[in-house]
């Protein structure tokens, strides 16, 4: 399996939140990870950064922010070109998937972790 730099968009230091639970996910199936949270923190090594950060490479950008927190990161998302953008459930934007689609990015509504353990992502 290839590694995907994945990006986790809303990462959460808090252990039970979906957003960890992905983080350590990846990491586990070999992927590299980078994430962008709310708060600094260190997830098994993946220190969550704050703002939009300059990222480079992005093959798939997975959601764990609702639409109404996304709209500050659209055009940073844009940006970023990646392949490929997950709206964990949850995450579902229609303007940020219009906007991908007309770029060229696969959009796709999943659950990334159940992605990892059906050899899906």
């Amino acid at each position: 399996m290839e590694s995907k730099k994945t990006l986790v968009l809303g990462a959460s230091p808090n252990p039970s939140r979906y957003s960890n639970k992905a983080i350590k996910r990846l990491l586990a199936y070999g992927h590299e990870v980078v994430a962008i949270g709310r708060r600094e923190a260190d997830i098994e090594g993946v220190m969550v950064q704050q703002g939009m950060p300059p990222l480079r490479n992005i093959h798939t950008v997975t959601l764990y922010l609702g639409p109404a927190n996304q709209e500050e990161y659209l055009d940073y998302l844009m940006a970023l070109k990646p392949e490929r953008i997950i709206f964990n459930p949850g995450t579902y934007n229609r303007t940020l998937e219009d906007m991908a689609r007309e770029r060229g990015i696969e959009t796709v509504e999943d659950c990334t972790l159940v992605m990892l353990d059906t050899d899906d992502f």
